[in-house]
């Protein structure tokens, strides 16, 4: 399936793999609330729907998720027929068949979102010499996880007056140096969300956060009930520990 392949060139780039500059360090990432912080926090499935738009269309011209199955898209509310349709519109390498050969067939739920190159050498001669990541885990495998993403997303602004930015480079604010090697990866209305949302840089950068955490942590809802359950539990039993002790000690007493 065909996408924007700029746009994704860059975000390979924004991702901090093959930029001119290094990410900043967490302690300059501007704090954000995101629906899925907290003991009690969970995902908007809304939110990371639109983020997935925001993939296929800006991202997975050079980026794979192979560590995400297809099926896994029914924990943000999709459907397995809905699933399924969005697996068919990949290609997924096959075989090998009756002949020894390797082939090309539609994508099912099992697969994963496939690598869009054959290899390194070809991924990198395709993005300036830089190896665009896997996204299955980029919020866990950066420092800042999600708000480092947002805040890579919507930090290109002008430089300051009196600053030159050198040639073929862009003004980021969340970057050390500032000065990076790759175009803004999102611009306003580049995206025409199915729900009707506007599609300003800031909301792309939220709903494909919000998304990417979601893949990176598919299990993170039912990890947290659990947890709460544990909590309760334990507090329930320390109350009829501590019942049962004041009971002995009073015998013995």
């Amino acid at each position: 399936m065909k996408k924007k392949i700029l746009t994704a060139a860059a975000l390979t780039f924004a991702l901090g793999f093959g930029g001119a500059a290094q990410a900043a360090p967490a302690g300059d990432i501007p704090s954000r609330d995101f629906s899925f912080d907290g003991i009690f926090g969970t995902f908007d499935y809304a939110s990371a729907q639109r983020g997935l738009q925001v993939l296929e269309q800006a991202c997975m011209a050079c980026h794979s998720m192979e560590l995400v199955p297809f099926y896994t898209l029914e924990g943000i509310g999709y459907t397995e027929e809905e699933v399924l349709a969005i697996a068919e519109q990949y290609n997924v390498e096959d075989g090998p068949d009756d002949r020894g050969n390797m082939f090309e067939r539609p994508g099912r739920a099992t697969d994963t979102i496939p690598d869009p190159y054959p290899n390194e050498q070809a991924a990198r001669a395709a993005n300036q010499g830089a190896y665009p990541p896997d996204l299955s885990v980029i919020t866990k495998a950066r420092e800042g996880g999600p708000e480092y993403l947002y805040a890579l997303l919507t930090g290109y602004t002008d430089p300051p007056p009196g600053v030159e930015v050198g040639g073929g480079l862009f003004w980021n604010e969340h970057y050390s140096g500032n000065q990076i090697a790759m175009p803004p990866p999102l611009t306003d209305g580049m995206v025409d969300y199915q729900d009707g949302t506007e599609a300003t840089v800031s909301q792309m950068s939220h709903d494909v956060t919000m998304f990417l955490h979601f893949a990176a942590e598919p299990h993170m809802e039912a990890r947290k009930r659990m947890g709460i359950k544990v909590i309760l539990f334990l507090i329930v039993f320390t109350g009829l520990l501590y019942a049962v002790k004041r009971r002995i000690w009073q015998d013995l007493h």
